[in-house]
């Protein structure tokens, strides 16, 4: 028995041995092998940018995964999975048990999106999702680059040798519909290089995320309340008007009143009565609360939002109401009961039931076209 044991961690010292010295040039870091029927490639994990990503791919690969199925546990992962979905000049995908994209590992775990790591070029090692913090094991290597997956999935590292593999694997013949590979290409290892760097936990990365989360939890509670509190005082002091919508005047300039059928600029934030804030234009406000949208950002819409000034405009009934008694410079609150919001149906997780709403408005100027 003992000798069987000898033989066991020898044969594992020389396979850890033999991986660290057949690519001597790598440099300080940790990488993947991947060895496929296809031919071997290597990929450069960004460890220090994606830590949990990271550490997930490798205690998966190692069969050390504490949060994995049984049905996977105490083995490699990774090990005779195949490239299930290969899509010509897009992407090659693998990484699941069930090898038709249904597949996971038995768990789930955050986003780690980085704004210097975007899907810029082929080659780039990137997690497979179902939407926000669904990731598992599921994983895709680009064979171009594919800007619309920015924002959306975690890019965790890129291939430093082999891309030709890559690149030929993305062109094998599939079937349609599905992008499944015509004959199977097979990942018969999954092997890890370390390079002198400590690797990342996942149970201590996604404890750190757990703390990070409770403390952003916490400080938006605490920014809501306030503002809830602010906007619940100054609703003792607003003036009702026949249809139940109440209104606080910030600042009431009196200015030139907009025609009937023009267009204006205006600025807004959307709050539940609890001061959870559910939409703006304000840049700042949207800081605030730790809910800036990136395609928003980028598409500039930021800033003062172009409406009609119509009793025909598309808008919420209590907001249309309000903004028709405002002049150029006002500024003002606007507290709509649900009857005047979106009713009992709400909108789904976004606007509760039945909610009363509070808006902040200011109407900027009359929008004139070029």
């Amino acid at each position: 028995m003992k000798k069987i044991l000898l033989l066991f961690l020898l044969a594992l010292t020389v396979s850890m041995t033999s991986c660290k010295t057949k690519y001597p040039n790598l440099e300080n870091g940790l990488y993947a092998e991947f060895v496929t029927n296809k031919g071997t490639f290597v990929a450069k994990f960004y460890y220090e940018a994606t830590p949990l990503t990271v550490a997930n791919f490798i205690e998966l690969a190692e069969g050390r995964h504490e949060m994995v199925d049984s049905a996977y546990a105490g083995k490699p992962y990774f090990n005779g999975l195949t490239f299930h979905r290969v899509i010509k000049e897009f992407m090659i995908q693998g990484g699941d048990p069930s090898g038709d994209g249904s597949g996971n590992p038995g768990y789930r775990f955050p986003d780690e999106i980085v704004d210097t790591l975007k899907h810029t070029k082929k080659g780039l090692l990137s997690m497979a999702n179902a939407g926000v913090a669904t990731n598992g094991s599921q994983f895709f290597i680009t064979l171009k680059e594919t800007p619309w997956l920015d924002g959306k999935h975690t890019v965790f590292g890129e291939i430093v040798l082999g891309q030709e593999i890559v690149d030929s694997i993305g062109t094998v013949e599939t079937t349609k519909p599905g992008d499944k590979p015509v004959e199977a290409i097979v990942i018969q290892e999954v092997n890890i290089i370390n390079k002198g760097v400590t690797v990342p936990s996942f149970t201590s990365e996604m404890e750190k995320i757990e703390a990070a989360k409770k403390e952003r939890e916490d400080r938006l509670y605490r920014v809501a309340a306030a503002t809830a509190r602010g906007l619940s005082d100054l609703k003792e002091l607003a003036d009702e008007l026949p249809s139940g919508l109440k209104m606080f005047w910030r600042h009431n300039e009196k200015g030139i009143k907009p025609k009937e059928g023009s267009k204006i600029r205006m600025n807004y934030s959307g709050y539940l009565t609890d001061g959870t804030l559910f939409d703006t234009n304000i840049l700042e406000i949207a800081e605030k609360y730790d809910a800036v949208d990136p395609q928003k950002l980028d598409r500039g819409l930021y800033g003062p939002t172009v409406s009609d000034y119509s009793k025909e405009a598309r808008l919420v009934p209590g907001f249309r109401e309000g903004l028709l008694q405002m002049s150029v410079g006002d500024k003002a609150i606007l507290y709509i009961p649900s009857h005047l919001a979106f009713g009992e149906q709400g909108i789904r997780d976004v606007i509760p039931p039945k909610a009363d709403l509070i808006f902040e408005l200011e109407l900027v100027e009359i929008f004139v076209s070029d």
